[in-house]
């Protein structure tokens, strides 16, 4: 496919021409046959008042094409169809005469790429359908309107990018979660462009004020899509996905009498659940974890009984508060919202999770996140779907006897500058997306990213059975530390052991009683251009 698109069909060519280049040689290969049968897959929209309802993806009609007189090259340019006899439609009962009516309004002019050849017709239509085929890809996974300043040798290589990230996501390379969200953020661009160009088209004189606020909010909607889009194509955040913008919760501090409140989270409150609680202690009972979320102050506390809730709002943490199973963390399951990119995310400057199970379904960002602030994680069960926990710049983390597992990245991931304490944990099952580089495959139980240096500290930890290393050391090719391999292994004897000793100790890494499983494969430095 690389050779196609780069050696063949874009080679030399400026990203300005890339729709005439990609439209003449469709034409080319149109020109082989006038008429042919083929299915035109259409929006239900066409067909049905509510399509919503309908639970199909498409209208599909067998017709008739011809492709004589052809127009101009052009990306979105129509051919002539005419309904097949005898009739057929992938929807049974669909009425022969609304199609002629839709057909009749449109002038028995379709898109081309809405059109799908029949099979076995003959050799030269297979020729066809292939070309057909790769247009499609082309402007659904490859094309970007904001390429047009790319010159003949960078689009090239930008489309060679692009392909790479479509087989990763093909073979399992990049996890399915992230996957899903780059090709939703796509689509949304997608639409969002249609609709500002739709938009602007509806402003037949002057804007007036409405209007040029209107557009400019469109726009930079776009902007920061597009923003996001072209993260992706960077390949040192593939195994991870870039963390979405989002809007920040205000911070309420403190309430203004002083007072703390305690969340009771369950069915009912019984004399039980309250009877370890002082007298004077203010309860609120919450059947919704959300809820209760939403009314903390700093200082507040959570108690969460045996049950399985979600809450969205976990989202955005920035008060003090501790978030308390009462019973066996197994028994305490707090559920992340489908279709969320983020789980659990801190910003407070002291936050507490004790005795709970996350259970991470449907996002893609580190199941916790903490972005500022110090985050306590005791007793607690981490089963992840996404990415583990990630500590972001400046941000403290100390997780005591808890359990992370099923990560598609590292267990821990240390951003530079942050310091984090690891106790008595395990950490199991992490790194695993499918890959056949090796560099890829190294990230292990736990991540450290070295500019500048984060600071850990481990003792009486179980990292085992991870794909990869115990703990990997990411650091610039560049970077003045002590000279290793790209990878050392700290089973091996002579310098390359002292070499990971020294960096150790330049990296603040304190380790104690650490048992890190997985053959020789326990502490690695890995250098990154």
């Amino acid at each position: 496919m690389v050779a196609l698109y780069c050696d063949h069909l874009l080679k030399g060519c400026k990203a300005e021409d890339a729709n005439e280049v990609v439209s003449k040689y469709l034409l080319e290969k149109l020109k082989l046959k006038e008429k042919w049968l083929g299915v035109w897959k259409t929006n239900p929209e066409l067909f049905f008042v509510n399509s919503e309802e309908i639970p199909i993806q498409y209208v599909g009609v067998l017709v008739e094409v011809t492709c004589k007189h052809l127009p101009n090259p052009s990306a979105n340019f129509s051919v002539s169809v005419s309904v097949a006899e005898p009739f057929s439609s992938n929807i049974a009962n669909i009425p022969r005469q609304l199609v002629d009516e839709v057909l009749e309004e449109t002038d028995h002019s379709v898109p081309l790429l809405e059109v799908y050849p029949v099979e076995q017709q003959d050799n030269v239509l297979f020729d066809i359908a292939k070309a057909l085929e790769t247009v499609r890809f082309f402007y659904d996974f490859l094309w970007r309107d904001w390429d047009d300043d790319e010159n003949s040798e960078t689009y090239a290589a930008l489309i060679e990018e692009r392909i790479k990230i479509w087989y990763d996501i093909q073979n399992g390379i990049i996890p399915a979660p992230i996957a899903r969200r780059f090709r939703r953020n796509l689509e949304k661009y997608k639409s969002m462009h249609l609709e500002l160009i739709h938009y602007q088209s509806t402003i037949k004189e002057e804007p007036t004020a409405e209007e040029a606020v209107e557009c400019w909010k469109k726009y930079y909607e776009l902007i920061m899509l597009c923003g996001l889009l072209k993260t992706w194509e960077d390949l040192r955040l593939r195994a991870h996905g870039p963390l979405t913008p989002r809007i920040l919760k205000r911070r309420k501090g403190r309430r203004e009498d002083g007072t703390t409140v305690t969340y009771i989270i369950g069915r009912a409150v019984t004399e039980e659940m309250v009877k370890d609680l002082s007298s004077d202690t203010l309860l609120q009972h919450h059947d919704n974890l959300n809820s209760a979320l939403n009314s903390c102050y700093s200082g507040d506390t959570i108690l969460i009984f045996p049950g399985e809730y979600r809450a969205a709002s976990l989202s955005m943490l920035t008060e003090d508060i501790i978030i308390k199973g009462v019973g066996r963390p197994e028994e305490i399951v707090i559920v992340s919202e489908p279709g969320h990119d983020s789980f659990v995310v801190s910003r407070a400057q002291i936050v507490k999770l004790m005795n709970i199970t996350l259970l991470q379904q449907g996002t893609v960002d580190g199941i916790i996140v903490v972005e500022a602030g110090h985050t306590f994680l005791e007793n607690c069960i981490l089963k992840c779907e996404g990415t583990g926990v990630c500590v972001l710049v400046g941000a403290f983390l100390t997780i005591v006897n808890s359990e992370i597992t099923g990560a598609q990245g590292a267990g821990v991931e240390l951003y530079p500058g942050s310091t984090a304490t690891l106790e008595g944990n395990k950490i199991h099952h992490c790194s695993n997306f499918r890959t056949s580089d090796s560099s890829q495959g190294s990230l292990g139980g736990i991540n450290i990213k070295v500019l500048s240096a984060p600071k850990l500290r481990m003792k009486n930890n179980h990292i085992y059975s991870n794909n990869g290393y115990g703990v990997t050391i990411i650091k610039p090719a560049e970077q003045l530390y002590p000279a290793a391999e790209e990878t050392v292994e700290c089973a091996a004897a002579g310098d390359g052991e002292d070499s990971v000793s020294k960096l150790m100790q330049e990296l603040s890494l304190e380790m104690s009683t650490n048992i890190l499983e997985d053959s020789t494969k326990s502490i690695s430095v890995v250098n990154w251009n």
